[in-house]
């Protein structure tokens, strides 16, 4: 198997392999993660991907368009808004739960607390898949420059870090609402899914269009923030005391951004 096929297909397995690893919490701890703990894995996650959307997406598509005598900054406000506003769209038009706030949105429907909660998990992971996946299809283009698939490894590395907690933040509460252990483990696993099945499309995609990479590496650096600022963040401080909420985003931010540098 080429490198540009095997490559994205282990980084976009590994992200989904750590999803299933943390909803599989589900057989060990059976309440409700407490409250100043699900801070932190909301903080961290965020931190992870501001600094992923950054160093792993936004300064690769600049360097790429500067080395092309490209001026950067206006396909990468494109691209990156566009990332925006589709997430966005996406939002006010598919049924989700935010579970921290208890609160609905999308189109009204008749569907049940699980599957919104559900929802939105798979909603926000397909961005991670897209990163992951242009990454890879990147450090294929470039497969000249070790740094390139140094960098995509470090990228999954990082998504996969934080999607731990996010798999038993899917688990742990459809267990809650009475689902059965296996079950819950099963739901959790698949929110997962959508990572590499949009990451290895995204591979194929830009096998014909790489004179767009740019433009989508910033649009899923769009998409990635507009989770954090509009979801993760907020989520991370809910509480008056949000310290721990606060410093889980830089040490998320620390350790993406150490990841990126030390094996890019």
């Amino acid at each position: 198997m080429k490198l540009n096929v095997l490559w994205p297909i282990l980084g976009t397995s590994f992200i989904f392999l750590m999803t299933t690893l943390g909803s599989a919490m589900v057989f060990f701890f059976r309440k409700e993660i407490k409250e100043n703990i699900q801070r932190i894995f909301l903080g961290f996650a965020a931190g992870v991907m501001i600094a992923a959307s950054v160093f792993g997406l936004l300064v690769p598509a600049i360097e790429e368009l500067e080395t092309r005598g490209i001026i950067s900054w206006i396909p990468v406000s494109i691209g990156f808004l566009g990332g925006v506003f589709t997430i966005l769209i996406l939002d006010k038009i598919i049924p989700h739960l935010h579970p921290v706030e208890n609160k609905t949105e999308g189109i009204s429907s008749n569907l049940k607390r699980t599957s919104l909660l559900i929802t939105a998990v798979t909603i926000h992971n397909i961005p991670e898949g897209i990163a992951v996946g242009l990454s890879f299809a990147l450090a294929s283009q470039n497969s000249n420059d070790p740094s390139f698939l140094a960098s995509a490894i470090g990228l999954a590395l990082g998504i996969g870090i934080q999607n731990f907690p996010e798999g038993a933040a899917v688990s742990l509460p459809l267990r809650r609402e009475g689902f059965g252990t296996f079950k819950a483990f099963v739901y959790g696993s698949l929110s997962g899914i959508v990572e590499p099945i949009f990451g290895i499309l995204t591979v194929f995609i830009t096998s014909s269009l790489g004179s767009l990479m740019p433009w989508l590496l910033s649009f899923s650096a769009g998409a990635m923030m507009y989770v954090v600022v509009e979801e993760l963040i907020p989520e991370a401080n809910f509480s008056k005391h949000s310290d721990s909420g606060t410093l889980s985003v830089m040490f998320g931010f620390v350790l993406m951004m150490i990841l990126d540098i030390a094996l890019g």
